[in-house]
């Protein structure tokens, strides 16, 4: 497997801060990780697509997988919401990939 390369672009927009009941998804990060193989990403995707938000009406999370890059994007209504789901979803991500590094070679089903 190759190296495992994070690459984070976040973008916090200017201005008030909406309410929730606004609903406006102001707040953004995105995130990629190279997995090197559509396979490995995969996997990484659907073990953490199981764990949905703790606070659906005011975090966002869309990922997808292409050329074995998994791709995440965060949508939330304040900073803070933005800030828990992306660190306890980095968190998951940091297990899924620290497994697949140790166990996804060669691995039988």
């Amino acid at each position: 497997m190759e190296s495992i390369v994070f690459d984070l672009a976040a973008t916090v927009a200017d201005g008030v801060t909406p309410s929730p009941s606004s609903q406006q998804w102001e707040f953004t990060c995105d995130l990629e990780v190279d997995y090197g193989s559509d396979e490995n990403a995969h996997i990484v995707c659907t073990a953490l697509s199981v764990d949905k938000e703790l606070h659906p009406d005011k975090v966002k999370r869309k990922m997808s997988v292409s050329q074995g890059k998994l791709s995440v994007h965060f949508e939330a209504v304040e900073a803070r919401f933005l800030r828990a789901s992306y660190s306890t979803f980095l968190d998951i991500l940091t297990l899924a990939t620290k497994t697949i590094e140790e166990f996804g070679s060669g691995m039988e089903l």
